[in-house]
């Protein structure tokens, strides 16, 4: 892998980041996550004539879109969205992390995301038990792919009605305080970052990528949330719903 100019020298406390740790523990959540893939399969088959289907948002001929990024950290799905196309009064937390052009929103396990090298304990903890979570919201200036250099990162369209709701979808997620307001956490891995506690649980049958499919969902896209629980299946589902616009290098 080579560098990404907008992470390899970001120190977050009590950590140095880096790529060696950001590629260290990917390889035994995706084995978990295998491991566990039968008996995703066998729940969703039980409940799938059960599940309410939301109505997609499709884009009408000639109708105005707004672009939105995907990108692949390794072991999740970043969502990167332009700042300018955020709707007045919608997702006002994203204001708390101003004067950026993009902002990148993941999702996942409290402590597994926060800690660069979790150890084996964090991990099988996020893998197997309902835990709580945060939100990851990283804000950069100049291009997406200047930014996330040798990631694969996807480009689609969507409607104005999809985009907004996927703006609410980041929105409703957050834990708020007494007053209603966002509860940060700590400093983000890289960049101009920050962890906000999430309100919602993270659990086998709802990890990082489900979260990521589901708001892609709630946007009007045709994506089963329930196959995604590996970013591989994430973004296998998005080349065929967007535009390539940079590959991961291939490592001999």
């Amino acid at each position: 892998m080579g560098t990404l100019r907008g992470i390899s020298k970001i120190k977050p406390i009590g950590h140095t980041f880096t790529l060696a740790m950001l590629h260290k523990f990917p390889k035994f959540m995706k084995t978990t996550c295998l491991s566990l893939s039968f008996l995703m399969v066998v729940v969703s088959a039980c409940v799938a004539s059960a599940t309410i289907v939301q109505d997609l948002i499709p884009l009408a001929k000639n109708a105005p879109t707004r672009s939105i990024y995907l990108v692949n950290q390794g072991w999740h799905a970043g969502i990167i969205v332009k700042r300018a196309d955020i709707p007045d009064g919608v997702w006002l937390e994203h204001k708390d992390l101003p004067d950026s052009e993009y902002l990148e929103v993941g999702w996942g396990d409290r402590d597994y995301y926060q800690d660069p090298g979790p150890h084996f304990g964090i991990t099988l903890k996020a893998a197997l038990w309902p835990t709580e979570s945060v939100l990851h919201i990283a804000t950069f200036n100049g291009s997406v792919t200047g930014y996330f250099v040798n990631r694969e990162i996807i480009k689609i369209e969507l409607s104005e009605p999809g985009f907004e709701k996927l703006c609410r979808y980041f929105s409703e997620s957050y834990a708020k305080d007494d007053a209603g307001q966002a509860i940060p956490l700590r400093p983000g891995l890289y960049g101009k970052s920050r962890f906000y506690l999430s309100r919602e649980t993270y659990h086998v049958f709802k990890t990082c990528n489900v979260w990521t499919a589901r708001g892609l969902r709630a946007a009007g896209l045709p994506i089963a949330s329930t196959w995604t629980i590996q970013v591989d299946s994430l973004m296998s589902e998005a080349r065929a719903l967007g535009t390539l616009v940079q590959s991961e290098p291939v490592i001999p």
